[in-house]
């Protein structure tokens, strides 16, 4: 169990703990009280409770079972009701829905066949041979469920291209930058925020 900005968050051996990348992330949200919210990779519940504090809805999946039910009692725990959770990967639990702002703080750490863990953990952090089996995947989606002028907020490493992250949000039609970042001793973790062109 542990404690952030006033919430009770309970944790599971097999749900990625909030960490640093986390709170790198809540405390650079690019949030509006009238925004519909998408989280990705839940985990314990951390973000989405901190958004639900901020805003009108929230909607919260994970690919991890283990992690939707550990999010669920933190959600009753800590009294919120404007969170929905969703079990599934990716986008495939809000099909043909859209929103204001999507955040995902991405499994980017490239993990080679041997350093894969046989567990629900494994999700959390498993980027693929270069980190970006899974960014690249979201990324190509992800305009398709953003309102028009929707943002998109996820977390990402140095080790796994930052640069290739904020080339392929522009191609894909977004303004997008790194705005925060956290200098580790062997990589750096970045906040990338990108805003969907308006529609011509």
């Amino acid at each position: 169990m542990m404690e952030y900005e006033g919430l009770v968050i309970y944790t599971h051996p097999e749900v990625y703990e909030p960490a640093e990348d986390t709170f790198l992330l809540a405390e650079n949200l690019d949030i509006q009280r009238k925004d519909e919210v998408l989280e990705i990779g839940t985990g314990t519940g951390l973000i989405a409770l901190y958004t639900a504090q901020r805003t009108k809805n929230v909607v919260a999946t994970d690919i991890n079972e283990q992690a939707i039910k550990c999010a669920l009692k933190n959600t009753i725990s800590n009294k919120t009701y404007n969170v929905e959770l969703r079990h599934g990967n990716l986008f495939e639990p809000v099909a043909g829905e859209k929103f204001d702002l999507i955040l995902f703080n991405t499994p980017y750490l490239p993990t080679s066949e041997d350093e894969k863990l046989d567990d629900n953990l494994n999700a959390a952090f498993d980027g693929g041979m270069d980190g970006r089996d899974t960014i690249d995947q979201f990324i190509n989606a992800v305009a398709e469920f953003l309102k028009e002028e929707g943002r998109v907020q996820l977390v990402q490493s140095s080790l796994s291209d930052n640069e290739k992250t904020l080339i392929k949000l522009k191609e894909l039609g977004f303004d997008a930058e790194i705005t925060a970042r956290e200098k580790f001793f062997f990589e750096e973790i970045v906040v990338i925020t990108g805003k969907l062109n308006k529609s011509d």
